[in-house]
């Protein structure tokens, strides 16, 4: 398809620079091409309301890293500074890596990162490059490896704002716990699965307390979430892939409620991207584990889904691909003039939409 059919005017104040507070008071907008009036004004708080007994919430339990680092590349007697964003580990000690002044970076180049406000003479954190991938990518090895890389990387670095956020203000000590979702256990994202961040204890509260199950799926969000799609046809773009997993015991959760009549709602486009990734022509949910590159574009028959949470996304964007393809893409198209106008707040601390599927 022509990714033109994606785009979309946003005026940069609609654009959220901060998450609501609290997390629940967030609006959303209701999507529901087959009723009418297929889009309805609504809140995060009335979303026990809108499911039924028996349904299925499935989150995103991955953590976000401070996956942001800043040094200084040493060539000889020659410096530059750098600036990476970490981005997919492929070993102990190393990780791929996308970097401002990429060019500047040869192999064998070393890296020394060092917090902002750190001690001069606390060690700095260091890394060779081992490859320059090329389109701005390195791989990188760090002297250090596993739990204590771990620990490095917590230390010296900085939550990976989206580009949109990260370009009109700089991370702070408040997006440590504002752009980490109530369900975040399991290191290793380096952007936070957006839709789970408007969940607070009383709203799971609520939500269980209707007879609405959750259940957890772990997805690492990679780069590719902000990258934008630069083919003009969407069959020329290569989606980055990404680390999944569903283990027995959630899949045989999930299949047994479908079976008895409920519903799986993807609380944001992680969770729906591994739950699909996992299922079976029949809709049957396996066991996963591993890499996923699934690229959902209209046309997609959904197999594992049902409802979908999620935020607003950038136009041109794979994620509005998505969701164009979940709900159709006159409908998304409708649905996003209608938030625009309506005042709505877009993308990562922005409000969200519930969708509901074309047919």
């Amino acid at each position: 398809m022509r990714v033109d059919l994606f785009d979309f005017d946003l005026p940069q104040d609609r654009i959220a620079l901060r998450p609501i507070a609290p997390r629940d008071a967030a609006r959303m907008l209701v999507v529901a091409p087959q009723s009418t009036p297929p889009l309805l004004d609504q809140s995060i708080r009335d979303l026990p309301d809108l499911l039924r007994p028996g349904d299925v919430l499935v989150v995103n339990n991955t953590r976000v890293i401070p996956a942001r680092l800043e040094g200084v590349r040493i060539r000889g007697v020659a410096e530059a500074k750098i600036e990476v964003l970490l981005h997919k580990r492929v070993s102990e000690n190393a990780w791929r890596a996308f970097a401002k002044g990429a060019r500047k970076l040869q192999r064998g180049d070393a890296i020394f990162f060092q917090r902002k406000s750190a001690d001069p003479s606390h060690p700095a954190l260091e890394a060779e490059v081992l490859e320059n991938c090329g389109e701005g990518e390195v791989l990188l090895a760090f002297a250090l490896k596993g739990d204590d890389l771990n620990r490095a990387i917590e230390t010296y670095g900085a939550m990976p704002l989206p580009p949109y956020i990260a370009g009109k203000r700089p991370a702070d000590a408040q997006d440590v716990d504002d752009y980490q979702s109530l369900f975040a256990v399991h290191p290793g994202a380096i952007a936070a699965p957006t839709a789970s961040l408007h969940f607070t204890p009383a709203l799971k509260t609520a939500i269980t307390a209707r007879g609405i199950a959750f259940a957890q799926v772990t997805l690492h969000v990679g780069a590719g979430t902000f990258l934008p799609v630069k083919a003009d046809d969407t069959r020329a773009h290569h989606m980055h892939a990404e680390w999944g997993e569903i283990d027995a015991e959630t899949a045989a959760q999930l299949n047994r409620a479908r079976a008895a009549g409920g519903r799986i709602v993807a609380i944001g486009t992680t969770p729906l991207r591994v739950l699909e990734s996992a299922a079976t022509a029949a809709g049957e949910i396996a066991p996963f584990a591993g890499e996923t590159a699934i690229f959902i574009t209209p046309g997609y028959r959904f197999k594992a889904v049902d409802l979908l949470l999620t935020n607003f996304h950038l136009p041109r964007s794979t994620l509005f691909m998505l969701v164009s393809a979940f709900s159709g893409l006159e409908t998304m198209q409708a649905a996003y003039k209608h938030a625009i106008a309506s005042g709505y707040r877009f993308y990562s601390y922005g409000d969200a939409c519930l969708l509901h599927p074309a047919s």
